[in-house]
C-alpha cells in the first residue's frame, strides 16, 4: 500500500509538472535561440526526515538559502517549485546538466537522493 501511495505521488507531481510547464510556456513565448543554452527539466528526490512537519519559518529558512545558492551559480539553473511531503521533498529545477543541481545540492547544504530528467509531459490536455 505504501509502494503504490509512493507511486500514485510521483505520478500526480508528473501531471503537475506536466501543466505548469505548459503555463511557463504560454506565458513565455518559450523563444530560444542557437545561442541560448537547453535548459533540461528536473524531479529532484531529497531525503528530509520530518520534511511533512518543518514549520513555516524553516521552510521559508531552506528557501532562501536556496535562492541565494542559485543568485551566486548564475542562469544556469532554475528552481521552479517543490513539493513536500512526509519525509521527503521532491523539486522540479531547469538546469544545463545534472552537474549543477548535485553542486546546488552541495552548496546549499540540501540533500540529492535522486535526479531523474522529465523528457516529457503530460496532462489532461494531452488527451484531447
Amino acid at each position: 500500500m505504501k509502494l503504490l501511495t509512493h507511486r500514485l505521488l510521483i505520478i500526480a507531481i508528473l501531471l503537475l509538472t506536466a501543466y505548469f510547464a505548459m503555463a511557463q510556456k504560454t506565458a513565455s513565448g518559450n523563444s530560444t535561440t542557437k545561442n541560448e543554452p537547453v535548459m533540461k527539466t528536473y524531479l529532484i528526490e531529497r531525503d528530509l526526515p520530518g520534511a511533512g512537519k518543518f514549520t513555516p519559518e524553516e521552510l521559508k529558512a531552506i528557501s532562501q538559502t536556496s535562492c541565494g545558492v542559485l543568485k551566486e551559480m548564475g542562469p544556469k539553473i532554475q528552481w521552479i517549485h517543490s513539493y513536500v511531503t512526509g519525509d521527503k521533498i521532491y523539486c522540479i529545477y531547469k538546469a544545463q546538466n545534472e552537474d549543477l543541481i548535485r553542486e546546488h545540492g552541495k552548496k546549499g547544504g540540501f540533500p540529492v537522493t535522486n535526479i531523474t530528467e522529465i523528457s516529457s509531459t503530460i496532462s489532461p490536455a494531452t488527451a484531447n
